[in-house]
């Protein structure tokens, strides 16, 4: 059974609304460069298409084939308390009860960066929201989500299409940081393709 997205997630862009990022914002901004390169030099998802985005990841999902199964990185003990109040303001919107954030993550695109264009194919992206929080922006910051180019500002929380083509290019001359992470309404029913999928990878 082929996997299919998750009918919640958007199509396009959903904003989610102002966040107070300023003290996490603060606290990114003094991030040395050395630790900027040996968090990305250690970091699990390594994909071409983000070229020279540098990233630290705080909590990744345990295989790309399942997002119920996710693990903290060591990173995250230090960084929690300032990230975790900024996660739930912005998905208050969707009211879930029990919901969980399997990948949680810095992304640091320098000036004159790019991420080229891309899904995101692995199976485990197909069900949780994908979100940005902008920590640092310029306004020649382009992203392409949802068949439009567009520009999201500092603070403002967006749900975006990771299953349809994306690309991102700083044509500024500083850098661009964003908090991106993904969240899942843990009573949601598994969908049907799930365990059927799962099962045929562990034969293959």
């Amino acid at each position: 059974m082929k996997p299919v997205a998750n009918p919640r997630k958007t199509s396009g862009v959903r904003r989610l609304g102002a966040v107070d990022a300023a003290a996490l914002r603060s606290a990114v901004l003094a991030i040395p460069e050395s630790v900027w390169d040996a968090e990305n030099a250690a970091k699990p998802n390594r994909f071409e298409v983000l070229d020279q985005t540098r990233h630290i990841v705080f909590r990744f999902i345990d295989s790309p084939l399942d997002w119920r199964s996710s693990h903290d990185r060591p990173a995250w003990a230090r960084w929690r308390s300032l990230i975790e109040p900024v996660l739930r303001q912005a998905v208050q919107p969707y009211g879930y009860a029990r919901g969980l954030f399997p990948r949680v993550m810095l992304a640091n695109m320098p000036a004159g960066g790019v991420i080229h264009p891309h899904i995101d194919a692995n199976p485990a992206a197909k069900w949780p929201h994908k979100i940005h929080v902008p920590l640092t922006t310029n306004e020649r910051v382009v992203s392409f989500f949802g068949g439009e180019e567009r520009h999201f500002p500092e603070g403002d929380a967006v749900e975006v299409d990771n299953l349809g083509p994306h690309w991102v290019r700083n044509l500024g001359k500083s850098a661009r940081i964003h908090l991106i992470f993904e969240y899942y309404d843990a009573d949601q029913p598994d969908p049907d393709w799930l365990q059927p999928f799962l099962l045929a990878g562990a034969g293959r």
